[in-house]
């Protein structure tokens, strides 16, 4: 089906979208920060994910994508960095909105945060000859690195969030990477990542939505602050 890939996003975003002009969160307000952080991490990823796709780290099956391809990425990737991440931030303020309770402590998130690092640049030195984990580890590790230093102390509230955003996650995934499907929409080298798979998502899936969205929220903020005083 050359239409899959496009309809897991379109499915994606759909009810955010519609959602975003709901009259108590008001998500649409968010546009004009939101889109310019979404477009300057996409950049990031964009440009680390035509790397890799020439190194064959990983790769797309053109059965489900449209077959028009900018940098050997099909349309259908680029847009995956527009889209999820509209699609999770909006859960993420919903539920902050909805569930204000919801989140850590600050000195929790804090020791969390510490532990978190630590663990993962073991990880990474333990897993020098595979790329994809040593690339995802690091943008874990460097997101987290940032979130310490907020003041707004974003990581309280998503480190709860994460966890809800992860299961439109599992669902989205898992059919790209092979569930339910013949073949994946996205393949895997596994000799570049740890070999350990979630039904059939590589874990350093985890730690790469982990920091993409994070990475938009930290940035969506100091944008906001940049125009707050302006």
């Amino acid at each position: 089906m050359k239409s899959l890939y496009a309809i897991i996003l379109i499915t994606s975003v759909a009810i955010p979208f519609v959602l975003s002009f709901d009259r108590k969160l008001q998500f649409w307000k968010q546009w004009k920060f939101l889109f310019p952080a979404i477009l300057i991490i996409a950049a990031v990823y964009i440009f680390f994910d035509v790397l890799l796709t020439k190194a064959g780290v990983w790769g797309f099956n053109p059965d489900y994508h449209s077959g028009v391809t900018w940098l050997n990425l099909p349309v259908e990737e680029w847009l995956f960095f527009v889209i999820i991440p509209y699609a999770s931030i909006f859960l993420h303020d919903s539920i902050v909105l909805y569930f204000q309770r919801f989140k850590t402590g600050p000195k929790t998130s804090k020791y969390l945060t510490y532990l978190l690092i630590v663990l993962l640049l073991l990880v990474i030195l333990m897993s020098t000859g595979k790329t994809y984990t040593v690339y995802i580890l690091t943008t874990v590790v460097f997101s987290l690195i940032l979130a310490l230093a907020d003041k707004n102390q974003i990581i309280n509230q998503f480190y709860v969030t994460y966890l809800v955003i992860l299961l439109p996650f599992l669902l989205v995934n898992a059919i790209l990477t092979g569930s339910f499907i013949s073949s994946p929409v996205v393949w895997y080298n596994d000799a570049e990542n740890l070999g350990i798979r979630i039904f059939t998502i590589p874990i350093e899936d985890f730690g790469y939505a982990f920091s993409m969205i994070l990475l938009n929220l930290l940035l969506r903020e100091k944008i906001k602050s940049i125009a707050s005083k302006s």
